[in-house]
């Protein structure tokens, strides 16, 4: 991950946040992936290769509130049209240490790179793994920059038995780093909910920016 960024994401996890300052810092994009916004407290940092001078004029001019300006729908329509990209939804970020030892929940691996989930995925992570508890599944992949995200699936039959929790924390257990991301859209309360229950801490919000 481009070294910038790292180190902001990396101090975020330990729970040192931007200044709030109500600035917006500009970083490059770690790959030509990965692209978008991240909103901490009173600060924004804007991670493209656009061009910064008018990434910091832009929101000034797009938002009647400075400290919500990188995620007020005009200046991301803005911010789309400069890059030529789209956006999906704007996502809580939360992120969990990880927990030692297998985790405790019974799993089976996934092996193909086929199925439906681990194709979705691979269109926005790398080193995708994916395993199956009996009506879910978890997900483990190097997303934004590299890091370790977290997803999990709960089928509609087995919902509201803390299966969405269990396959959560299982996440912590997985990860090969030291600590796991996830986001979570926050008009999805379930699922805010199954992943707070797990031990993941709000971090920011963020909107990422899809090619194509």
């Amino acid at each position: 991950m481009s070294d910038e960024l790292a180190v902001i994401m990396a101090a975020a996890a330990r729970g040192e946040f931007p200044a709030p300052d109500g600035s917006t810092t500009v970083v490059p994009q770690p790959n030509p992936r990965d692209a978008g916004v991240l909103a901490f407290t009173a600060h924004s940092v804007v991670f493209t290769d656009a061009d910064p001078e008018w990434i910091r004029a832009e929101p000034a001019a797009t938002a009647s509130d400075p400290l919500a300006a990188s995620m007020n729908p005009a200046f991301l329509l803005a911010l789309m049209a400069h890059t030529g990209r789209r956006m999906n939804t704007i996502d809580l970020l939360t992120a969990a240490d990880a927990l030692p030892g297998p985790p405790p929940l019974e799993l089976r691996e996934i092996q193909d790179p086929a199925h439906p989930r681990v194709a979705r995925a691979l269109k926005f992570r790398d080193e995708v793994r994916v395993w199956a508890a009996d009506g879910g599944l978890v997900l483990l992949g190097r997303g934004v920059a590299g890091r370790w995200e977290a997803a999990v699936e709960v089928d509609e039959g087995v919902r509201h038995r803390g299966l969405g929790r269990a396959l959560a924390t299982a996440a912590r257990h997985l990860t090969p780093d030291s600590v796991v991301w996830a986001q979570q859209s926050p008009g999805n309360a379930r699922s805010v909910r199954a992943f707070q229950a797990a031990g993941y801490r709000p971090v920011a919000s963020e909107a990422l920016l899809v090619a194509g």
